[in-house]
């Protein structure tokens, strides 16, 4: 929404990445009023089982034939051409979503974009996910507002943990699709703020917009520490060799240990 603190965030990453020499567009899904439903009219011809209706093989058939929604064709354009997606809101490209975080999680219109341009096929396979991802040569990162005081997103605070309420997009989503993922770029609760705190919030960002081109991305594992015969399990000498860490792997690999800090926030760390 114009004139709004998300609005502002975006106008500055646009700017900053201009002036890079990177190509910007900007995807608002609320004015491209985008469908958020993933159903049967996401598929142009006829669905090829239509008594036992999969819309994850349906869908992968269409984009295979060419037949899927043309609003999904046009966001499988952009994100071929992107080298970074900033979901905030793609470098030679750069497309942002603008969101707020809602219920601890993204937007229903963010999701199902989610849902129905990451087609099974062009955004992953059984064979092609995570370090072995489709999109492991892009960047992606997560950019967004809250509600609540940074305070109340630590592991004592009353929302818990930040670092586990990013892992099942960050990882489940983002990772899995074979992203880069770099470190979130978080803005706590700005409608608390004064207007000279929430100008401070948005000089930090240009700040990082400066060298975020050349940023680390997060540390997920990779693919071939899994043992594909067990069930992907750890494979024993991995899990030998974590057993002398005080932390679990990451958050999600966390074995029945601590969390490692800060491992869906920081880069390196």
């Amino acid at each position: 929404i114009a004139g709004s603190f998300n609005a502002a965030v975006k106008d500055a990453a646009v700017d900053a990445l201009k002036k890079q020499g990177c190509n910007v567009l900007v995807s608002d899904l609320y004015e491209m009023k985008f469908k958020a439903t993933a159903t049967k009219e996401d598929i142009t011809g006829a669905v090829k089982n239509p008594e036992h209706f999969c819309y994850g093989n349906e869908t992968m058939l269409a984009w295979q034939e060419g037949q899927l929604a043309s609003d999904i064709v046009d966001e499988h354009k952009k994100l071929n051409e992107a080298d970074l997606v900033i979901f905030q809101s793609l470098t030679t490209f750069v497309n942002f979503f603008k969101f707020p975080m809602y219920w601890f999680s993204v937007p229903a219109i963010m999701k199902g974009w989610m849902d129905r341009v990451l087609t099974l096929g062009f955004a992953y396979t059984l064979e092609k996910r995570y370090s072995e991802g489709i999109f492991r040569d892009k960047k992606v990162m997560l950019s967004f507002t809250t509600g609540s005081h940074e305070t109340m997103f630590r592991s004592n605070g009353i929302n818990g943990d930040m670092n586990v309420t990013l892992w099942p997009i960050q990882n489940g989503v983002l990772n899995y699709c074979g992203f880069q993922v770099l470190a979130p770029q978080i803005f706590w609760a700005p409608t608390h703020l004064s207007p000279e705190a929430r100008e401070g919030l948005l000089e930090g960002w240009r700040t990082r917009l400066q060298g975020l081109l050349n940023e680390a991305p997060l540390t997920f594992p990779p693919v071939d520490i899994f043992d594909e015969g067990k069930g992907f399990q750890l494979k024993p000498e991995v899990r030998e060799k974590q057993a002398e860490s005080h932390f679990g792997l990451t958050v999600g690999h966390h074995l029945e240990k601590p969390l490692p800090p800060h491992n869906q926030m920081k880069a390196g760390v």
